[in-house]
């Protein structure tokens, strides 16, 4: 990981670049996904062992300085921020970063702010989250029986899940379910979530499981083929592509027979790269440049090297120089070890 260094004594101060943020390969860089915390309330077994080892809470940033990262990105041209963890919604006093950065969608400097989130604090934030300026979440969840559920994530309650979602819809968030696709767990329950999702108005998506951290399980046994998943689909409804846009990685079908909108997002089978606008910031201050490389930046000591932002937007930008074209995941039988050793929860979904 590249640090950049602090204001030295008599030195020329650093110009920052006040245009857009493009990459070597000429994508403006318009999207922010910031994971505030590692931590979650779910132990999902494609994403993290049982017992999880956390970072100390004091290598966190706090979140009065996630919130001038996040500020400074939007002065250099992100349109749109994603709250991510482990579980966003566990972090201590979220909801002040997350009223802050309203602030910029209010304004319109930010088109949106939104989250990923595992949908078990939604009953209590819900109401605020909308209040905040937030329109638009998506929740995780792979799948309708209780039983499974309580066995993929270990610690979930899918009950408490489905009153989220209640709440959130209540109070006016439009959300998508992302399910993350599963040979031998839930590639035959799709079908139903579909169903299921489409006919309470939610959009949904389908993931690969991507080659992150190590996990109690063989990604192997795990890995579906989106093309499979979709071949068996299209056994039952009338998939049509389409333009549709989010802004993330996700190709969209409409679905003829419910009049909703599938996505796929394929890191495996189809690298989606070519059009990536996305930068990662972790909750210690580091920058990935993108999800599946382990390059990064170190934004936290720019961060406090300096109250001026100078600094900061510099080293923003000498980052953005190092946004590689693409991510080199695998899963076979002779790769045991992750593509990328840090978990998912540590870059965010």
């Amino acid at each position: 990981m590249n640090s950049f260094a602090g204001p030295v004594a008599g030195a020329a101060p650093i110009v920052a670049d006040k245009g857009p943020m493009i990459d070597p390969f000429g994508r403006a860089v318009t999207y922010l996904r910031v994971s505030v915390t590692d931590r979650c309330d779910f132990r999902c077994t494609y994403c993290m062992a049982e017992n999880m080892t956390f970072l100390p809470k004091k290598d966190l940033l706090t979140l009065e300085e996630l919130n001038r990262l996040c500020s400074t990105f939007i002065s250099k041209g992100v349109r749109k921020i994603r709250l991510t963890g482990g579980e966003p919604l566990v972090r201590k006093n979220i909801m002040f970063l997350v009223r802050e950065l309203g602030q910029h969608v209010k304004a319109g400097a930010l088109d949106e702010l939104t989250l990923t989130t595992n949908g078990s604090q939604l009953a209590k934030y819900a109401d605020e989250l909308f209040d905040s300026g937030v329109r638009r979440i998506n929740v995780s969840l792979d799948t309708l029986n209780p039983e499974k559920f309580k066995a993929i994530t270990r610690w979930g309650d899918f009950h408490k899940v489905m009153e989220g979602i209640d709440a959130a819809q209540r109070a006016g968030l439009k959300i998508k379910l992302n399910a993350v696709a599963l040979k031998d767990f839930n590639e035959f329950e799709i079908a139903d979530m579909l169903r299921f999702a489409h006919g309470r108005g939610m959009d949904m998506t389908v993931i690969e499981t991507m080659p992150m951290g190590e996990i109690d399980e063989d990604r192997t046994d795990q890995y579906l083929p989106l093309s499979k998943l979709r071949a068996d689909l299209e056994e039952q409804f009338t998939l049509t592509d389409i333009p549709y846009k989010t802004g993330g990685p996700a190709r969209y079908v409409e679905v003829k027979e419910t009049g909703g909108r599938l996505g796929f997002i394929t890191p495996m089978t189809h690298n989606f790269c070519e059009s990536c606008n996305r930068v990662r910031l972790t909750c210690t201050g580091t920058l990935y440049m993108c999800l599946g490389q382990n390059d990064a930046a170190d934004l936290r000591t720019a961060l406090r090297a300096s109250e001026s932002d100078d600094y900061l937007s510099a080293a923003i930008d000498e980052a953005i120089t190092r946004k590689p074209k693409g991510h080199d995941f695998i899963i076979d039988r002779t790769h045991k070890r992750p593509a990328v050793a840090r978990h998912m929860s540590v870059t965010g979904g």
